[in-house]
């Protein structure tokens, strides 16, 4: 890229971070006094960017409003898990009920656990499954039970992937905050051969992924790469588990069932719990028998707000009464379609939406490439990324800085046809800058 066009974007950048200050004093003073408690200011890092974050106070329907008064339509669904919105009447309906004539966390079992337990099995098609606190907390049980199953350590995973806080892989190797060091085999994302001399090495007990990375950028696996994996993991006696945590909402059952796949162990997480903190992993019973508490030697699985009532009666509302699998079907398809509109209005230009169905994000690419199949293998213009960001701001789309999006149920049309828009105008703006 030529100094000449990496000055114009930053030049541009710069006047609009100006803006962005100018149009955000309050949540800049929250900010600054946030910093005196927390580091940074943070307790969640994603949720960072310079110079300081957007303070929001509070979220209706399809909308948050910040701090300074400014309403955005929300794009970011709170990373998949806000898929209900911030308001949904049958999820808070949900948990009034519970508030008033159940109760919160009573110290033991309840019947709803078992209902919520059934209605998840159905769904997604699991044997026996348990529930946690988050896809982090169902990722690492997962692997767990893969470990006590086969009596191996090592386990598979990709490049750009990501299974929740302390299981991350940016950059092609084991994050530092990761658990298990030494444990993993970091093959590259959509490339059947590194796979598969990765899954048949030693001592692997399973192999861990994502139908679409959606930390990793929004990359969809190749149906053939995807169905490579769940084979070749047969044949060399590895289990085969999927991280369904933010792709589960991409059919009724999961992007298992939208790519024909059936692996050994699922693990869930987002919005299943009703916008409430939630996670589950479950498959095969004869795998998840090493949780039976009536065995000897089984694994202890313990957790507070494992069962918690607010989570297994929201969880179960909306299941069953608001995203139901036709409305599945048909968001998937809006979002599908809601991308191929923006790659039209961006042909020809250094800027790409990749995805499937609800779950997308937005690249831009040096030389233009319209084709992502791994993280960090292509070249982008970071300062390009954030000038989109802060002028979609402008716009009143609330998306996450690294151009992550994901739709919330009962967006009107009418908002997702302005972004489209606005997508197309700021493609017009800036087409010195982004055209080819």
């Amino acid at each position: 890229m030529s100094s000449d066009l990496t000055q114009r974007i930053q030049s541009k950048l710069d006047d609009a971070i100006d803006r962005y200050i100018a149009r955000n004093p309050l949540s800049k003073s929250l900010h600054d006094e946030a910093v005196k408690s927390m580091p940074g200011g943070n307790t969640r890092t994603v949720l960072y960017t310079s110079p300081f974050p957007v303070v929001i106070k509070s979220g209706k329907g399809h909308q948050v409003t910040s701090e300074d008064g400014h309403v955005y339509t929300d794009l970011t669904g709170e990373f998949t898990a806000a898929l209900y919105g911030h308001s949904n009447p049958v999820i808070l309906s949900a948990i009034r009920d519970v508030l008033d004539n159940v109760g919160m966390n009573v110290g033991g079992n309840t019947a709803q656990e078992q209902i919520f337990a059934r209605e998840l099995c159905s769904r997604f098609s699991i044997e026996h499954i348990r529930f946690c606190n988050s896809g982090t907390e169902a990722n690492i049980h997962a692997l767990a039970a893969a470990r006590a199953f086969t009596k191996k350590r090592r386990v598979v995973t990709f490049s750009g992937g990501y299974h929740g806080a302390v299981i991350g892989f940016k950059g092609g190797k084991p994050e530092a905050n990761n658990v298990d060091m030494d444990d993993w085999v970091v093959a590259r994302y959509n490339d059947l051969e590194s796979a598969r001399a990765a899954i048949e090495g030693e001592d692997v007990a399973a192999v861990l992924l994502e139908g679409m990375q959606g930390s990793g950028g929004g990359l969809p696996g190749k149906p053939e790469f995807l169905q490579g994996i769940q084979e070749i993991a047969a044949k060399a006696g590895v289990l085969f588990i999927i991280d369904e945590v933010m792709t589960s909402r991409l059919s009724a059952g999961g992007i298992s069932e939208l790519r024909g796949l059936k692996p050994d162990l699922k693990t869930f997480g987002k919005y299943l719990g009703g916008g409430l903190a939630f996670g589950a992993f479950g498959g095969r019973a004869d795998i998840m028998a090493a949780f039976d508490p009536r065995s000897p030697n089984s694994l202890s699985h313990s957790g507070t707000f494992n069962n918690n009532t607010l989570v297994t009666h929201a969880g179960y509302a909306g299941l069953t009464k608001v995203y139901t699998p036709e409305v599945s079907v048909q968001f998937t398809r809006s979002g599908d379609e809601l991308r191929e509109r923006l790659n039209a209005v961006t042909e020809g230009t250094r800027v790409v939406f990749t995805g499937v169905g609800t779950i997308m994000g937005v690249h831009f690419p040096t030389n233009g490439d319209r084709v992502f199949e791994r993280s960090g293998e292509i070249e982008e213009i970071e300062t390009l990324r954030d000038l989109f960001w802060c002028e979609m701001m402008e716009e009143g789309f609330w998306i996450v800085r690294r151009g992550f999006m994901a739709l919330v149920l009962g967006t009107p049309a009418a908002e997702l046809d302005r972004f489209a828009t606005c997508v197309g105008a700021w493609i017009s703006k800036h087409s010195d800058i982004v055209s080819l």
